[in-house]
């Protein structure tokens, strides 16, 4: 009798909870999927219903074309650069120095700020003026007599988005770093002395043993990052407002939706947004799942 009542008092605790999740996410989701579906164009509410066109017409849409363009050089330069970049900070904090904590929190710091904020700093950084007007690191690169460096930044034709990647990677760098700094402290001491032993070198134990060792590690860094970078979006309007040539998905569904009154199209776009990010994290929850049930 008193199991079932510690049954049913959890169900009651927990159904509130449920009932939120069930309105205010999957509720809205299958309202969105319903919009995308209609011809909804305008103040006035249209469910007629107009089937697959919206997405029919957003692949030959040439903006969502540069949508999708710029959408995989960001992900490829920001989610290469974070691990890389991470990765590397990890195997300098895992040596043992002074002030390990200090460098810590002064790489984990960026992760505290806003992309709002990162997007302002670095809209500075990056400004692509020359001459009197020139400032951030063009200016630095020419004070170091370092002019083949000076570029024009976020305003480069085509890979102007691949410039904005840098600040995403220097905001989420630290925090790649710290998961790979606690994969490495998981690592056996004992692993490591075996292969000195055996003669092997440094890179070799890290190319071998430790990065076998941390590719769970690296994948859910994967699903974080890249789930990220699909949905960039405040980061690109800090740094250089709107602009067609830095355009992505998020960007191209807040216009239609809020500016163009296209909410048939808006919701299309972000029903589109939805399964990309589901294609990625589906199969790491059932990857963890797996893992953990062997376990």
């Amino acid at each position: 009798m008193f199991k079932n009542k510690d049954k049913y008092l959890s169900v009651i605790l927990v159904s509130p909870s449920i009932l939120a999740i069930l309105i205010f996410v999957y509720g809205f989701i299958a309202w969105s999927i319903r919009v995308s579906l209609s011809k909804w164009k305008g103040l006035n509410p249209d469910f007629t219903w107009a089937g697959f066109e919206n997405y029919v017409n957003l692949f030959y849409d040439p903006r969502f074309h540069i949508d999708i363009r710029n959408t995989v050089i960001f992900t490829l330069v920001f989610v290469l650069g974070s691990l890389i970049l991470g990765f590397l900070m990890a195997v300098m904090l895992d040596q043992g120095l002074r002030g390990e904590g200090f460098f810590r929190s002064i790489f984990l710091f960026p992760m505290a700020i806003s992309y709002i904020v990162t997007g302002v700093v670095w809209r500075w950084l990056m400004n692509p003026a020359e001459g009197s007007r020139m400032s951030g690191l063009n200016l630095l690169f020419t004070s170091l007599n370092l002019d083949f460096l000076v570029n024009e930044w976020y305003t480069t034709p085509y890979w102007g988005i691949a410039a904005i990647a840098l600040a995403a990677i220097w905001q989420m760098s630290g925090y790649t770093m710290a998961l790979y700094l606690a994969g490495l402290r998981a690592v056996p001491g004992e692993l490591r002395e075996a292969a000195r032993i055996d003669g092997a070198s440094e890179v070799e134990i890290y190319r071998r043993i430790i990065l076998p060792i941390l590719t769970p590690v690296t994948l859910g860094v994967l699903i974080i990052l890249g789930h990220t970078s699909l949905k960039v979006f405040d980061l690109i309007i800090a740094v250089a407002g709107k602009q067609l040539s830095l355009d992505v998905p998020a960007i191209y569904m807040w216009q239609t939706t809020f500016d163009g009154l296209f909410y048939a199209r808006g919701a299309a776009i972000g029903i589109l947004l939805l399964i990309s990010v589901a294609v990625l994290i589906i199969p790491y929850i059932r990857y963890t799942t797996k893992m953990e049930t062997e376990l």
